[in-house]
């Protein structure tokens, strides 16, 4: 059965996949920091044993997305594919144009926590609208729910393991760097989620109390 799709949900991924797409194409990529989740396990994997990015990433993130459809359901992957396509969609357009702050690619600090917010915000709207964007958003979102814990705390600790395994080939200060980003944009996201939740049970309250009057 095809399932319940919400066109407010898919607007809401569509303007978190626009953020996303606009920092990571302004800010991430000029800054050289890496990444945490599927995108640094990547970079490790062509480092170490020379595996395209190209099938990797494509097993990974396919890898995912199957586990989150198992876990969260048909409509997860429809807002998934929303959230990606607008994804794609949006850095095509984003490309087309030069990058707004060229000088961040000598300003790694300041990339890191512009760049975090950008992603914390786009990726949170998107999951929150119930999509993943990304591998990595679909794999915390399955962890998140397997395990009750908070979806930063998800994040974070995949993305710890693959930076703590990236010690093996970058310089510490990139590093940190990318440590300081992955865990600015996963309290970021948590945060958006927390706001959304707030602003659901104010509009549920006002709806009681109209109906009380």
């Amino acid at each position: 059965m095809f399932p319940q799709v919400k066109a407010k949900n898919c607007a809401v991924a569509l303007l978190g996949s626009a953020i996303l797409a606009f920092g990571l194409y302004n800010i991430h990529a000029l800054s050289g920091v890496t990444e945490g989740g599927v995108l640094g396990m990547t970079l490790l994997l062509h480092h170490w044993f020379q595996i395209s990015p190209a099938v990797s990433g494509l097993l990974m993130n396919t890898a995912c997305y199957l586990l989150g459809w198992k876990l969260l359901g048909k409509a997860f992957i429809v807002y998934s594919f929303v959230a990606g396509a607008g994804f794609s969609l949006f850095y095509a357009i984003f490309e087309q144009f030069a990058p707004l702050w060229p000088q961040l690619a000598e300003m790694p600090l300041a990339a890191a926590v512009l760049g975090a917010l950008f992603v914390g915000v786009g990726v949170g709207l998107s999951v929150q609208a119930g999509g993943a964007p990304g591998g990595d958003d679909a794999l915390a979102m399955s962890i998140a729910h397997v395990t009750h814990w908070k979806i930063e705390w998800a994040y974070l600790i995949s993305d710890l393991v693959v930076l703590g395994l990236s010690i093996t080939y970058l310089p510490v200060d990139r590093l940190l760097c990318s440590l300081l980003t992955v865990m600015l944009s996963g309290q970021t996201i948590g945060m958006v989620q927390r706001i959304a939740v707030w602003l659901a049970a104010k509009r549920e309250k006002r709806k009681w109390s109209d109906a009380k009057s």
